[in-house]
């Protein structure tokens, strides 16, 4: 392992992943792949949602996103990456246009990877997800990936939330205060609240505050694995709660 570079049970820690790909761009690296592996199993669902809106069925959708994933990990598709252009969405979506203008090209939208599976790709839950999105025609297949990797990484920093009570056994206690987390009017108010999860107005008032406040953290940090310096984070959570706006 590099020296800098934190690995925990569960992976790569927020902050790193993105940041162990740009340090061994020069390298065949396999500290790098699974680092690499995991941010793509996170955010593939806005690559397939942009493939669908190029035109292609969502058989062809889901063989052009699995062929780009085995491309990208088996052909060390990050090498000679630029530390300072280093967004790991921007990356992600540019290498994916030209995987799909090749696709295009040679007309080839079958699966190169012979069935092979790097990614596990949930194509039905995916249609669903993909039918339910309302038709803006102002919206461009661009925006609409900016906000589908926006809620991608809402749902991962939630899950994150959750697996932190989980360890602590207070799942129930995260399951009853999530909704506080956007501010809603909660039924009954805190007192009811209180009284379900046998705690006083006031701890349930703590307990929100600090629930609200991690999850501006986990954001923050699920934000900064994706990104490779500091200004690169901050200009990356801009363009992104823009894109939910």
């Amino acid at each position: 392992m590099s020296e800098g570079i934190e690995k925990t049970s569960a992976g790569y820690a927020p902050g790193t992943m993105w940041s162990v790909v740009l340090a061994a761009g020069s390298t065949d690296s396999v500290v790098a792949r699974p680092a690499l592996q995991q941010l793509c199993s996170a955010y593939w669902y806005p690559l397939y949602g942009f493939v669908r809106r190029q035109g292609f069925n969502a058989a062809d959708a889901e063989d052009i996103t699995q062929s780009f994933f085995i491309g990208l990990l088996e052909r060390n598709g990050f090498r000679g990456l630029d530390r300072a252009k280093g967004r790991f969405r921007s990356f992600l979506l540019a290498s994916l246009r030209n995987h799909i203008n090749n696709v295009r090209e040679h007309n080839k939208a079958q699966k190169r990877g012979g069935g092979r599976e790097l990614i596990s790709l949930d194509a039905a839950a995916a249609e669903e997800k993909f039918a339910l999105e309302p038709a803006d025609p102002a919206d461009t297949p661009e925006k609409i990936f900016d906000r589908q990797w926006a809620l991608a990484l809402l749902d991962r920093a939630l899950a994150r939330l959750r697996a932190e009570f989980a360890a602590d056994g207070k799942t129930a206690h995260f399951d009853a205060l999530q909704e506080t987390i956007a501010g809603d009017k909660i039924a009954g108010g805190y007192a009811a609240l209180g009284e379900k999860l046998g705690m006083t107005e006031g701890s349930i008032k703590v307990a929100v505050h600090r629930l609200r406040q991690r999850y501006r953290e986990v954001i923050r940090e699920e934000v900064a694995a994706t990104t490779a310096t500091p200004g690169d984070t901050e200009d990356e959570l801009r363009e992104l709660f823009a894109a939910l706006s």
